[in-house]
């Protein structure tokens, strides 16, 4: 019997609570922030009705559904990175080093240079057409990194995705460059992580893809336990292998796919948050998982808010923010990684 299972469980929820607290801090920070600065007091008041009209169209129009957009994004890249080092076994795997991020730019960018458009209805097909790009990927690499009598390799597996990543990401600069000037100004930001111009519609977008694959993520965390004994552990103690990894697999690269879809060309989240998460909390993942959401939508909602603010009047794009940290955090990582 494992005595530790009850302490873990409460420093999880301890730690969930505190990063939850933390998060909602800096959400009513980034909402008081920008060009036209907010008091607490008039956020207040415009949440619950009673804000000026000028208010009224700053917050509701503007900066929630940003905001929105980030919390969602950041919570879906964390719990993919996490998913996907569970499944691949691999400490240093993350959606956008191996290349998934760069498939999701290749089916939007096929998108929008058939549709010339972010906005309305027609931005609820851009999901599909990033979850298309992200699967094409992850079958090349997964068909080049595997081996009949080993499987999958770590080492492979980040070499593979790094070389079919800058392939995609080739592909993508050839059909931005065939768009329009205004088409490619969207192409251009978005490719560097920027969120700006977000709306209701891309929110709509993003919640149900969020929702249902962080819901089925965790409703398999055992699973994923099983996976860190290895294959033919797992398989000893009734874990259908083959079949949880392929589900598994399609739920997170959906999941990744669909937040870069709105969130912009964002990377290195799904790198540390996972390892935060499992510092402050521990290896099971039931107890990781919710803490590397929480800790993905921490670091999107403040790089966002940053970018916005501290170099105002211009405005930094809140990827150009997170590559600015997880750049060396991952140098750092694969440094101690033997």
């Amino acid at each position: 019997m494992n005595t530790n299972a009850p302490s873990r469980g409460k420093r999880s929820i301890a730690v969930s609570v505190a990063l939850l607290c933390i998060a909602c801090a800096v959400i009513v920070i980034s909402l008081n922030s920008g060009t036209i600065r907010l008091s607490p007091i008039a956020v207040l008041h415009t949440l619950l009705g009673y804000g000026t009209p000028d208010d009224q169209i700053v917050l509701f129009d503007y900066r929630l559904p940003r905001i929105l957009v980030t919390v969602l994004a950041g919570a879906g890249l964390g719990v993919a990175g996490a998913a996907l080092q569970g499944i691949t076994r691999n400490p240093l795997a993350d959606p956008g080093i191996l290349g998934l991020h760069a498939g999701a730019a290749f089916g939007l960018m096929v998108f929008v240079s058939f549709s010339h458009s972010m906005n309305g209805s027609v931005a609820l097909l851009i999901p599909l057409f990033a979850f298309a790009g992200s699967v094409a990927a992850a079958l090349i690499i997964m068909l080049l990194s595997y081996d009949q009598h080993n499987g999958v390799s770590p080492i492979k597996l980040i070499l593979v995705g790094i070389a079919v990543a800058a392939g995609f990401h080739a592909l993508t600069l050839y059909l931005s460059l065939r768009l329009d000037e205004d088409t490619y100004s969207f192409a251009a930001r978005w490719l560097a992580g920027s969120v700006w111009g977000r709306d209701w519609v891309h929110v709509q977008a993003l919640l149900p893809w969020v929702v249902l694959c962080i819901s089925y993520i965790w409703s398999r965390s055992k699973t994923l336990d099983a996976f860190n004994l290895g294959d033919a552990a797992a398989t000893s103690i009734g874990t259908p292998v083959r079949s949880q990894r392929v589900i598994l697999l399609l739920c997170t690269v959906a999941l990744s796919a669909v937040s870069v879809s709105m969130a912009g060309g964002i990377g290195f989240i799904g790198l540390a948050a996972p390892h935060l998460a499992r510092r402050l909390v521990g290896p099971m993942h039931r107890h990781l998982i919710p803490a590397a959401g929480l800790i993905g939508m921490l670091i999107l909602v403040a790089a966002d808010t940053v970018g916005r603010t501290i170099f105002q009047p211009n405005s930094i794009p809140a990827g150009v923010v997170v590559a600015a940290i997880g750049a060396p955090y991952f140098l750092y990582l694969l440094v101690r990684t033997k």
